[in-house]
């Protein structure tokens, strides 16, 4: 894990407070009697009291930079930015005078963080995928880009309350609010910047809000999608132009095996590489990378030779069928001489489940159960290594968006994604159905839909029609349960439905807002925190994974596309497919831009039956049980019925697994991310005390 923290107190630098001696060079700590200092283990001090700021983990040095305008006046980007120096020289000095988006605008993927004085703001992205955390601190406030360093600051117990809101409506935020895992330490939402005032906090938006009297016109198609393909350009080139980078040669010794044995699968190759699945989103990318100038692959002299090459990776399930035409897809566009193409095989072994060991991440997530899959793709890499993740979130429409697009009075936009059900689903009934779902999600105000949310989880009602128009017609609300929200305990639901009457009670979006756009975007933020656990769970040493589709400028470049747009089949497919025209690729495989959910399903399916035994024993005496947010006879029951094939929703079942592991695996921690404490402070000190009936306490503090 990389991450950044620091801290911002209401007076400059005092006995037996925060001190920091820059003579000796010594870190920003906190000091007084026998107590020490304070600082993260294994960081680097970025800048000094009274505001201090370090980085911590494994960065490389051209992804930490500090440009100074003056003592008191300098920005630090952690990450891969595509700024230059004097780029970041007019970022800092257009933050001083309050512009905080410009701060936001700069290719590829990082943090960005601006001391002025005593003021100092922290800009978040806008999918949430480098989110910033906070919490009152020593007569201040102290942030961080991870939750975990803070909660082990001020020794933070659980959260149930959001342990249960993220179970029962992960997608929601309404339920979430600004809560972690850990009480006492916030997150800003995305979109958002962190400003500290000499130890206060705020919290502001940098993006437009939309007019309220004026509703803002619709770029034309082409336009917009001739911006994506700039975006995406533009985020890979940063790419290529970061310098290269080389694995340590040897990484220690392993018992039985030879240098070259030990190296092979446990470093990725020097250079630079991408997913190449057969799908539309890592295909894009690697095209682009591999047609880009800047000598894309691995270096010469290391690894396969290829000199130029791109790495492409594809992963064959051997464990189950249905892949057959995406391996042929991606097969055949691995036959560009631009290409290095490497075929990763896996067996049971690498089925979701199969592998349950893995590192602490900062928060759960479901996708803890497929860590050991993607790892094992992932060691085949390069050392800088693209995936499509987000393309999806990013560029498809949500269901809700047809409310969208009868609130704006279009609804001939509807037959063509409509009729597209309709003929998945091969029955006439489905657009009077889909039409009427629509009609009725655009009259139903905000405040109405958060209301009968909270009204579906007291009363347990979970059901949800079968098949692609189900899921659809399931999609057109405000809000809606979780698929693991079946399994809680009746305390648990009862604490996320106060929540959510709480939020109904409190100013909704405004009329400007429309709630297919307010779901998508919780559906990328949703998607993001995920990626991020998954990034620390199946982390391969000395590599850096990259998701372009991301990156703020091209998240911005496709909030533009039309809604008129998006809701057509296929849409994706077509827009990558002009990019890559745009860029210069034509020669594209028949079936190019196909999906299919089915092969990952039946891959869930088969580990979760071969791993049942298993995940038997691992809900025998949960720790979830003991928080009162499941009851362990439940679970075992559901993990059974799923593996003989009982129809449930194997993504729930995915959830309360990660999140069993993911506390099991915070619990038996002994380390902490701070030295010069008195006891090595760490969260959760005292574990997890049973609870039934008081979900909620923590949550509302």
């Amino acid at each position: 894990m990389r991450w950044l923290v620091g801290w911002s107190c209401t007076t400059a630098k005092a006995p037996g407070t925060l001190g920091f001696d820059g003579a000796n060079g010594s870190n920003g700590s906190v000091g007084g009697g026998d107590q020490g200092t304070l600082h993260p283990v294994g960081s680097q001090l970025l800048w000094g009291d009274p505001d201090p700021l370090w980085a911590v983990g494994d960065w490389r040095a051209d992804e930490v930079r500090v440009v100074q305008a003056d003592p008191r006046t300098r920005i630090a980007v952690l990450g891969t930015c595509g700024a230059s120096d004097e780029q970041l020289r007019l970022g800092l000095l257009a933050a001083r005078g309050g512009a905080l988006r410009h701060l936001t605008t700069w290719s590829g993927s990082y943090t960005a963080v601006v001391q002025v004085g005593r003021r100092v703001t922290i800009a978040g992205d806008l999918a949430g995928a480098r989110p910033v955390f906070y919490t009152p601190w020593a007569d201040g406030t102290a942030y961080a880009t991870a939750a975990l360093p803070l909660a082990d600051l001020i020794e933070a117990q659980l959260d149930i309350g959001h342990l249960a809101a993220l179970l029962a409506c992960p997608d929601v935020p309404e339920a979430l609010r600004d809560s972690t895992p850990y009480v006492g330490v916030r997150r800003i939402p995305p979109a958002h910047a962190l400003i500290l005032r000499d130890g206060a906090r705020e919290i502001a938006g940098y993006e437009p809000v939309a007019s309220l009297a004026v509703a803002a016109p619709q770029m034309e198609a082409m336009r917009a999608v001739d911006g994506v393909r700039d975006a995406l350009v533009e985020a890979v080139r940063t790419r290529l132009a970061a310098p290269r980078h080389v694995p340590d040669i040897d990484p220690g010794p392993v018992p039985g095996m030879g240098p070259a044995e030990r190296r092979a699968p446990r470093m990725p190759v020097p250079g630079i590489g991408a997913d190449l699945s057969g799908g539309p989103a890592s295909a894009t990318l690697a095209l682009l990378a591999a047609g880009l100038p800047g000598l894309p692959g691995t270096v010469l002299g290391h690894g396969t030779g290829a000199g130029e090459r791109l790495l492409a990776v594809t992963f064959n399930d051997l464990a189950t069928s249905g892949r057959e035409a995406e391996l042929e897809r991606a097969g055949a566009l691995a036959a560009n001489p631009r290409l290095h193409h490497v075929v990763v095989t896996g067996g049971e072994e690498t089925l979701p489940y199969a592998d349950l060991d893995g590192p602490l991440t900062d928060e759960p997530g479901p996708s803890l159960v497929l860590a050991g899959r993607h790892r094992a793709r992932l060691a085949a890499g390069s050392a800088d290594h693209f995936t499509g993740s987000g393309a999806r979130q990013v560029l498809d429409a949500h269901p809700a968006r047809l409310a969208d697009l009868l609130m704006d009075r279009r609804r001939r936009h509807l037959v063509r994604p409509v009729a597209a059900l309709a003929k998945a689903e091969g029955s006439v009934l489905v657009p009077g159905k889909v039409y009427a779902a629509a009609r009725r999600l655009a009259r139903t105000s905000y405040r109405s839909g958060i209301g009968d949310a909270a009204l579906r989880l007291r009363d347990g009602r979970f059901e949800e029609p079968p098949g692609a128009v189900g899921a659809s017609l399931a999609a057109l609300t405000w809000a809606r349960p979780g698929p693991a929200a079946r399994w809680l305990t009746g305390e648990a639901l009862a604490e996320v439905s106060v929540r959510l009457e709480q939020a109904a009670t409190r100013p909704g979006p405004g009329p400007g807002q429309h709630p297919g756009e307010l779901r998508a975007r919780a559906g990328l933020a949703r998607y993001a925190a995920d990626l991020r656990v998954l990034e620390q769970a199946a982390e391969v040493r000395s590599q850096r994974l990259h998701a372009p589709f991301l990156d703020n400028q091209v998240v911005r470049a496709c909030r533009a596309l039309p809604e008129a747009l998006r809701v057509r089949p296929g849409a994706r497919a077509d827009i990558l497919r002009t990019v890559l025209e745009g860029a210069g690729v034509t020669d594209l495989p028949p079936g190019w831009g196909a999906t299919s959910h089915a092969s990952s399903a039946a891959a869930v399916s088969t580990g979760l039956r071969v791993a049942v035994d298993e995940l038997v024993d691992l809900f025998g005496a949960p720790l979830l049980a003991q928080a009162g947010l499941v009851e362990a006879r439940v679970v075992r029951k559901a993990l059974r019925a799923a593996a003989e094939g009982a129809a449930l929703p194997v993504d729930g079942l995915a959830e309360l697994v990660s999140t069993e592991l993911w506390l099991r695996r915070l619990l038996s921690r002994r380390g902490t991310c701070w030295t010069g404490t008195p006891a090595r402070s760490r969260a959760v000190p005292a574990g997890i005390a049973p609870q039934r009936g008081a979900l909620g306490s923590a949550g509302r503090t």
